[in-house]
């Protein structure tokens, strides 16, 4: 028997949202549009593996209201410790669906870079954002979860830096979910115009205890211009009762790069989508996963390049580790339009499991409709190398630790990309939670 789809909500309570929250008319026509979509749409379909039975639909609280934190000092310790000192002066605290700190340098500002919540850009930067919202990267009518995302966004960042500006701190959000009762409909939009530079870290971090049938429904859109580079590092940490899913996206231009740093850590089941259009000549995308599933969690996770523009390269790097009962399905595609000539497609994904009835299935997939192209692929599943035990053990270090720093220089090259020391270090202590 299938989860119901049913919507608890419908247009008045749409309309009264969009009215709360001081919307654009356009962004109203957005959701109510889309509302009438949502039933009529199937499901995605992750590859080999079956979401029929998960809640994505069924909650009771759209919006909780939190108090905003009037200093950094009423964050709790976990969230504390996210937080570097050069990050202080360009962050976005959002305490379930409540922007509750955010605070922007003067001298972003006077660049004309905006940093801001969602609906701020709603309602100040009305024409910017519709410009970019669920236009390029992520379609409203794409399948049933990206119209129900569009009809009920109630959270997000708002990033644009514009043509010749290079932020050379990073820009740090921090979504803190603290009420078990919270639903996320969280969306994030990154824009670099023409020549601009920018790096944008954010976290989802469950503080809340005894969550129960959360339902997380997260969108990220990047759009690089010309000659333009983005990195974008994410650390997702989200509690055993949150079903997630989780669509990130970017377009690129030409000569532009796009580089992802992802950590995905959530312990409850969790389908992701990670997809990269290099639109322009002799643009880059490279991603760079990484995942630890423990418990019965179950985890599909998407990773896609897709080569549009000559000279394009693609690059994908994804390092697992499965223990107890948790399963999770790697799926990497590289894609070659007819085109994309001169272009390369790389991938690779390798799979540890630590215990007897953990799975993990790693799918490279290369489409290439071109000739004059390179491309190549790598995947491998399996467990702990004895051969590295032994020589570590050799060398005096008992077994456990031995393992531990087997699995940490496994993860390494992924962990080493996150840009934020604060966020690299919560990271390495959920791999460390999570796999001991």
């Amino acid at each position: 028997m299938t989860i119901d789809t049913k919507l608890p909500f419908d247009q008045g309570y749409v309309r009264e949202l969009s009215k709360e929250l001081g919307e654009p008319g356009w962004l109203l026509d957005l959701r109510l549009q889309a509302l009438e979509k949502v039933e009529g749409l199937p499901m995605p379909k992750p590859d080999k593996t079956k979401i029929d039975k998960w809640n994505f639909t069924q909650f009771t609280n759209h919006v909780v209201k939190s108090e905003p934190y009037q200093s950094l000092e009423e964050l709790p310790e976990a969230v504390k410790a996210l937080i570097d000192e050069d990050a202080n002066l360009n962050l976005y605290i959002q305490r379930d669906n409540t922007a509750a700190y955010s605070t922007q340098s003067e001298e972003l500002k006077a660049q004309g870079v905006i940093f801001t919540d969602i609906h701020t850009a709603a309602r100040e930067h009305s024409d910017l954002l519709q410009k970019y919202f669920m236009k390029d990267a992520v379609k409203v009518d794409e399948h049933r979860l990206t119209a129900l995302h569009a009809a009920l966004v109630n959270g997000g960042a708002f990033v644009y830096v514009p043509k010749n500006v290079e932020v050379d701190v990073p820009l740090h959000a921090i979504y803190v979910h603290e009420n078990p009762e919270t639903t996320l409909f969280n969306h994030v939009i990154v824009v670099a115009e023409d020549n601009s530079t920018v790096t944008f870290v954010e976290n989802y971090i469950s503080i809340a205890e005894n969550v129960n049938g959360a339902v997380f429904n997260i969108i990220s859109e990047v759009i690089a211009g010309t000659n333009a580079k983005v990195t974008y590092g994410a650390v997702d940490s989200l509690a055993k009762g949150v079903t997630t899913y989780v669509n990130r996206r970017g377009v690129v231009g030409r000569d532009s790069k796009l580089e992802w740093a992802l950590g995905l850590m959530n312990d409850g089941d969790t389908i992701s989508e990670n997809i990269t259009h290099l639109v322009g000549d002799g643009s880059l995308g490279d991603t760079k996963t990484v995942v630890v599933g423990r418990g019965e969690q179950k985890q599909n996770f998407t990773t896609s390049v897709i080569h549009h523009g000559k000279h394009s390269e693609g690059y994908i790097l994804k390092h697992g580790v499965m223990k107890d009962s948790a399963s999770s399905v790697f799926n990497g595609i590289g894609k070659i339009e007819h085109g994309a000539s001169k272009s390369n497609a790389e991938q690779e994904s390798r799979v540890l499991m630590l215990s007897e009835k953990a799975r993990g299935d790693a799918n490279p997939i290369l489409l290439i409709d071109e000739d004059d192209v390179t491309a190549g692929h790598a995947a491998s599943v399996g467990r702990v190398d004895p051969l590295q035990l032994y020589y570590l053990m050799s060398r005096g270090i008992p077994k456990v630790e031995a393992e531990r720093l087997v699995i940490h220089g496994f993860l390494a090259p992924v962990v080493n990309e996150l840009p934020i020391e604060g966020v690299k270090k919560q990271l390495i202590e959920v791999i460390e939670r999570k796999v001991k």
